[in-house]
């Protein structure tokens, strides 16, 4: 992607300037219709006492008084014609450099690296300059090797050829001069002798505009496509479970049912439903992630003992999520493991998503084979059929009360956060008889309803502001008295019933949370829960530093090899990689 998106800034750079020069030599240009200059082998029938030499311009007409009138006045109809001519083409560059530059904005800057000729803020034009000169001088070879074979140059087209093997060779992925190999600057100044040859043999402005032009659309075209299989391969990375995670799951699973049951209970539990203890929700089929977010609770927690963790897993993770905590307890803390296959309660005929799950449409959309062979195709639809969708455990938060009936506050977490400070002080918000406390999410215009449901529906037009601030799943208080005087799991069944074909939304919890959770959510200070570490390259140290909890939200997760390695610190730390079950699967920062 990066050598496609340099291509495009490339193309369109050098397209301005033929262009620009173009227009001037243009307006240099003198026209000899308006000068009077007349060549004498073009016109035999004119009689030579009509003329007188010139020593300068050769043979000049000896005109009449109205003959010279008129053709003073065609000169300066001439010349007002190409000065508008010229100003309506400075126009035109004007307007095409200023798209350019918008254009190029657009370009994600991690990935075209240093290398963007539009950004106006470049302060240092000097900067990888041989970088640039070489990728300048392979498009303009590119060029000149379509032309030469046009024609039939072909030993020029066959050093042209030769120059970009080895410009390609010398430049491979470097965006800094500094990563150039010290060969670089002869195999330049090779490949600028044989442009130098290739300008004085085919030299033709229009031909070479029209050949940016091409190159500018193939250009684009081919970002776009490369954008389509980056969506679909980074949906697809987002999905799998690495080997060293696997691994662990299944080793600690293997030592959880060879302790006798007498060994597989946790200590407190009498603390489970304590309401005047610190209660947290966590739903994860992750062992590596949930360990991280009870370890940096614990570790910021100021009096560690009051705290109770609730982790509910799937059938598959269940034994594996004990033994690690049976291994590692959480310090003071009290903690209990639940498998969400043992709710017996939570069942079709009760919940909404497991009735559409059931449904043929439903699974026709997710397993039917019939589907687009590309990477490109249906990448905008991929993320929608990741298996976390199908998985009871993304869809728990919405039967808190259900779940903990004993309990009157509960603070939800995802386990793809960190949390960094002590987390007592959201018990002491006051949500003026909200149900749910979270950070907003919303800018200027985005993260906010429209982005999330389809207003083209009247039974979402109708009942939501679409203009309304979406808040982020991750980090909520929920107030569990609330909750049930306002029948919230009632309100997401009805609204879940009636989007079973997906008209309302695609899929995925915060949709229904949003709507569910409509004129009930308190916002809380931003500073509680700093988003964007799993998609966003530009948060900043110090706004992570300062977070109470920092949230991986996107698909690069921490512990997935496209993690952004400027963030995985903060949640590495966290794991102790010399732990015998992490080091014998080979799990490492």
């Amino acid at each position: 992607m990066a050598r496609a998106g340099a291509a495009v800034s490339l193309a369109a750079l050098c397209l301005l300037l033929l262009l620009a020069a173009a227009a001037a030599a243009a307006g240099a240009r003198e026209d000899p219709i308006y000068s009077g200059e007349l060549v004498w082998s073009r016109h035999p029938e004119l009689k030579l006492q009509n003329f007188s030499l010139d020593r300068e311009d050769g043979f000049q007409l000896l005109s009449s008084p109205a003959d010279l009138t008129r053709r003073k006045l065609g000169e300066r109809t001439g010349v007002r014609k190409k000065m508008e001519v010229v100003q309506q083409d400075d126009e035109a560059l004007v307007k095409l450099e200023n798209a350019g530059i918008e254009r190029s904005k657009a370009v994600d800057s991690a990935v075209l690296g240093k290398y963007s000729l539009w950004r106006r803020e470049n302060d240092n034009e000097k900067a990888d300059s041989n970088v640039r000169l070489m990728r300048d001088q392979m498009i303009m070879a590119r060029i000149y090797t379509v032309l030469a074979k046009s024609r039939d140059k072909l030993d020029l087209y066959q050093e042209l050829l030769s120059r970009i093997k080895e410009s390609q060779r010398s430049l491979g992925e470097a965006t800094a001069d500094a990563e150039l190999p010290k060969s670089a600057s002869e195999r330049a100044k090779a490949m600028g002798q044989v442009l130098s040859k290739a300008r004085d043999q085919l030299y033709d402005c229009k031909a070479i505009t029209q050949r940016l032009r091409a190159m500018l659309q193939s250009a684009d075209e081919q970002v776009r496509s490369l954008k389509k299989q980056s969506t679909f391969l980074s949906q697809l990375a987002a999905k799998t479970i690495p080997n060293g995670i696997h691994c662990l799951s299944m080793r600690l699973t293997i030592d959880y049912y060879l302790l006798p049951p007498e060994k597989r209970k946790f200590p407190k539990s009498e603390n489970l439903e304590d309401p005047d203890l610190y209660h947290y929700a966590l739903f994860s089929d992750n062992v590596l992630a949930a360990s991280v977010v009870v370890n940096s609770t614990i570790v910021n927690a100021k009096e560690p003992e009051k705290h109770v963790f609730h982790l509910v897993t799937d059938k598959l993770n269940f034994g594996a999520m004990n033994m690690w905590f049976l291994l590692n307890p959480p310090g003071d803390a009290a903690i209990h493991v639940e498998n969400v296959d043992d709710f017996k309660w939570l069942n079709s005929s009760y919940c909404p998503v497991l009735k559409q799950l059931e449904s043929a449409a439903m699974k026709e959309y997710y397993f039917k084979a019939d589907r687009q062979k590309t990477l490109s195709a249906g990448s905008s639809n991929l993320k929608y059929r990741n298996p976390k969708y199908l998985s009871m455990l993304n869809h728990l938060r919405f039967y808190l009360p259900q779940v903990y009936p004993k309990l009157n506050k509960i603070l939800f977490l995802d386990d793809d956060i960190v949390v960094q400070r002590d987390l007592t002080g959201l018990w002491e918000v006051d949500l003026n008889g909200n149900v749910n406390g979270a950070v907003e999410t919303c800018g200027e215009s985005f993260h906010r309803f429209d982005k999330y449901l389809n207003f083209s529906n009247p039974n979402i037009a109708q009942n939501f502001d679409a203009n309304a601030c979406g808040w982020a799943y991750g980090m909520n208080m929920f107030d569990l008295e609330e909750w049930k005087k306002k029948d919230i799991t009632g309100i997401y069944h009805r609204w879940q019933t009636m989007n079973e074909n997906r008209l309302l939304w695609k899929l995925g919890t915060l949709p229904p949370g949003l709507m569910t959770f409509y004129k009930l959510t308190h916002p809380l200070d931003k500073s509680w829960h700093v988003l964007g570490l799993g998609y966003n390259p530009t948060v900043e140290h110090s706004e992570i530093d300062s977070a109470a909890v920092i949230h991986y939200n996107g698909n690069m997760k921490p512990w997935l090899e496209i993690a952004m390695t400027k963030y995985r610190p903060y949640w590495t730390k966290y794991i102790n990689y010399e732990h015998s079950y992490v080091h014998g699967c080979k799990i490492s920062q």
